[in-house]
């Protein structure tokens, strides 16, 4: 029974459900840097490419045969493809991802700098103390 209530304070604790939730804001802002990436940045790449580019269904076909123009899940059925485009827009989303971790991260230790800045409340006995001083030296 002891296990069982050692897991219980585990599982309860801050820690756990800290990193649950930072799963799943992870997974929700993993999908919104796919949607920037994939609505907004790659049709502006592709614009400035001629229009004709679509990253995510650009390949090499390694062995077999596919005929051309053959999106990308339908060509990995009938061969063995090396999916280029699809790993750019993967590199495109990390890389972004990281920017704004890396922005987020430099705000919130700001932010902790000017909180350590920032000089702690004397604590009661020590207000107590000086104004025991103060008293002493008007006599």
């Amino acid at each position: 029974m002891s296990m069982l209530k050692e897991f219980r304070d585990f599982a309860v604790k801050g820690n756990v459900i800290d990193l649950a939730i930072g799963i799943i804001i992870g997974a929700a802002f993993g999908r919104i840097v796919d949607s920037l990436v994939n609505d907004l940045v790659m049709p502006v790449l592709n614009a400035m490419l001629g229009g004709a580019v679509d990253f995510t269904n650009q390949y090499v076909v390694l062995s077999g045969s596919v005929a051309p123009n053959t999106p990308l899940a339908v060509a990995r059925t009938s061969a063995v493809v090396m999916a280029w485009g699809n790993f750019i827009t993967i590199l495109l989303n990390f890389v972004i991802l990281a920017f704004v971790i890396f922005w987020m991260i430099k705000a919130v230790n700001r932010v902790r700098a000017r909180l350590d800045t920032t000089t702690p409340p004397a604590a009661e006995d020590v207000l107590l103390l000086r104004e025991i001083r103060d008293e002493l030296k008007r006599r």
